[in-house]
């Protein structure tokens, strides 16, 4: 397999200034292409993929559920009004919620069997995205991957 710079990508007629620029738009050009990809295969479902990432937050979290904020700090990508996205999931019957008996201000959010038998159906086309995409990369270093990009998340904090 050939594989193309970004900037021939990007039809760049000037190098890059940085290594970590180039670092930096090649992770967001392959986050782009990623996403495109899952949010196509999603479209038929009805699915927005951060619906899908709260779909697969609940089915994790079990019977017991999340609170909206608990959800809300689980999302790859942090969305302005996490209350209206659960609430359009429930329209959809996607996720139910629940107060809590002991403080009645507390609402948790659970899958429902509607959302749990939408993220079965779901789980082989999503995992033949993943191996199509990355598979070839190899085992190696797709686990230095994920380190490195560990580490450029935590540099920050």
């Amino acid at each position: 397999m050939v594989v193309r710079p970004l900037s021939e990508e990007l039809k760049q007629a000037r190098p890059f200034d940085l290594l970590e620029e180039e670092v930096h738009l090649s992770v967001l050009r392959t986050a782009a292409v990623l996403d495109h990809e899952f949010a196509q295969a999603l479209k038929p479902y009805g699915l927005t993929p951060t619906q899908y990432n709260v779909l697969r937050i609940l089915r994790g979290a079990g019977p017991g559920g999340l609170c909206r904020n608990e959800v809300g700090e689980r999302l790859i990508r942090p969305v302005p009004d996490v209350t209206r996205l659960l609430d359009r999931m429930a329209e959809m019957k996607l996720v139910g919620r629940q107060r809590v008996d002991e403080d009645r201000r507390m609402v948790r959010t659970h899958i429902t069997p509607k959302g749990l038998a939408l993220l079965a159906e779901l789980d082989a086309p999503i995992r033949e995205i993943h191996r199509a995409r990355l598979a070839h990369v190899g085992q190696a270093r797709l686990r230095s991957l994920v380190t490195a990009l560990a580490e450029v998340r935590q540099a920050g904090r």
